[in-house]
């Protein structure tokens, strides 16, 4: 099986709104209801289920059973940090499935994630165990020496710019969270992250420009704008 893990656990403190940013209506429609479309009308996955805020899990349902998301089958309550929520997850989906079913975690506020993106991600970590969606990097970066200044520049050819979904196998995942907080890694910023801060090697899928992780008020405009280009092109 393959099962989309969608994360819905932060508040969003950055988009300066009074509502999780996962929760904001863009065009009259939940931006989590967005991503959720994405892995609900996608052949390949088989079941989904969400990483979400406690007081907000009652709104999920509704919202859900609003816009026809069928195959959401579980919401588990988010952690103390990124981390932990991930962690809640996995272990859910560990109880629910088998250990070489594909986990592919992905992050509610990255609503244009497409069908060939997960689709790459399921294909990747089919072959290999682990998929990580990314991008390769197109700009100059400069290491930071300070906080105004820098002499060195990192070679861009040698970068990966991660996006999710990330992908796994259940067993793999599972075992990596437990190590984790067996070693005391207990904030790693992704999955990528975590699984290379335990010594081992992950594996890339596509991924792509639209893809946005939706932080900031001008990364809403960004969504909206690509929103209105893809009704456009129907």
């Amino acid at each position: 099986m393959n099962i989309g893990m969608i994360i819905a656990g932060g508040s969003g403190h950055r988009m300066r709104q009074e509502i999780p940013k996962q929760f904001i209506n863009v065009n009259d429609k939940p931006v989590i209801i967005y991503t959720l479309e994405a892995f609900e009308s996608h052949p390949d996955i088989d079941e989904i289920g969400v990483v979400c805020i406690d007081e907000w899990q009652n709104v999920l349902k509704a919202y859900a059973k609003q816009y026809h998301i069928t195959k959401l089958k579980w919401i588990v309550g988010g952690g103390e940090n990124g981390q932990d929520s991930i962690r809640n997850g996995v272990m859910e989906a560990e109880r629910r499935y088998s250990p070489d079913d594909i986990l592919l975690i992905h992050d509610a506020i990255r609503p244009m994630v497409s069908s060939e993106i997960i689709s790459d991600c399921i294909i990747q970590c089919t072959k290999y165990g682990s998929a990580i969606s990314v991008v390769p990097c197109n700009t100059a970066v400069l290491h930071k020496d300070g906080k105004e200044w820098s002499e060195e520049v990192i070679r861009r050819d040698e970068l990966a710019l991660t996006q999710t979904p990330q992908a796994f196998n259940i067993k793999l995942i599972a075992d990596a969270h437990r190590e984790a907080l067996e070693k005391g890694i207990t904030n790693s910023v992704a999955s990528c992250t975590l699984m290379i801060e335990l010594g081992k090697k992950v594996y890339f899928s596509i991924g792509s420009e639209t893809n946005i992780k939706l932080t900031t008020p001008d990364d809403l405009l960004i969504f909206k704008a690509l929103l209105s280009l893809r009704n456009k092109e129907k």
